[in-house]
């Protein structure tokens, strides 16, 4: 929620260039906290299980946690900056990429690529879309040498506002639902 706010037309114009780059660094702690969760409850990989879901799941996560670690150190730092506003950087958004090709991976082994009853599948494509759109956001931050202008203000801030958008979708889906058990079938 943190990034989607932060990245609102006419929200640092409101806040300030200051209390915007919070929003995105504390939004950035909240992203790192639940990364590092979601790689300790992976479990472990083994060697030579590429094809394992459980291979790709841990992967995921381990590829995803220092992408958020990148977010850290680019809010961070345009927080202590202070003269401009935040836009994702290339070095964690690749590494979202790659977290979310792993993740899709993981879901069309381990269930049916649209099984409507899993949720995982869901979470998995969307995330893939946030990611997506968080690269085209770093692509449009990207500042030439000798500039102090990113090349696309409007592209960085659609998309990451979308990729926003799409993290926080995968996990309000990743809440249990009412009268329905949170436990794989063991079918």
């Amino acid at each position: 929620m943190c990034f989607a706010l932060g990245a609102v037309p006419g929200y640092a114009a409101l806040v300030g260039t200051t209390a915007d780059n919070a929003t995105f660094a504390i939004g950035s702690v909240f992203f790192t906290t639940a990364s590092f969760v979601q790689w300790r409850l992976t479990g472990r990989w083994r060697a030579g299980g590429w094809k394992d879901a459980g291979w790709s799941d841990w992967w995921s996560a381990a590829v995803q946690f220092p992408g958020t670690i990148f977010f850290n150190i680019s809010t961070f730092s345009a927080l202590a900056g202070g003269d401009h506003v935040w836009r994702p950087d290339a070095y964690g958004s690749v590494l979202f990429l790659v977290s979310s090709v792993l993740a899709v991976h993981a879901v069309t082994i381990r269930d049916r690529l649209w099984d409507p009853t899993a949720r995982t599948w869901e979470v998995a494509w969307l995330n893939l879309m946030g990611s997506i759109a968080f690269g085209a956001s770093a692509v449009g931050a990207y500042t030439a040498p000798g500039s102090d202008q990113p090349a696309n203000v409007a592209l960085a801030n659609a998309g990451t506002f979308i990729g926003a958008l799409g993290f926080l979708a995968g996990a309000l889906l990743m809440t249990p639902r009412p009268g329905r058990s949170s436990a794989p079938d063991p079918s």
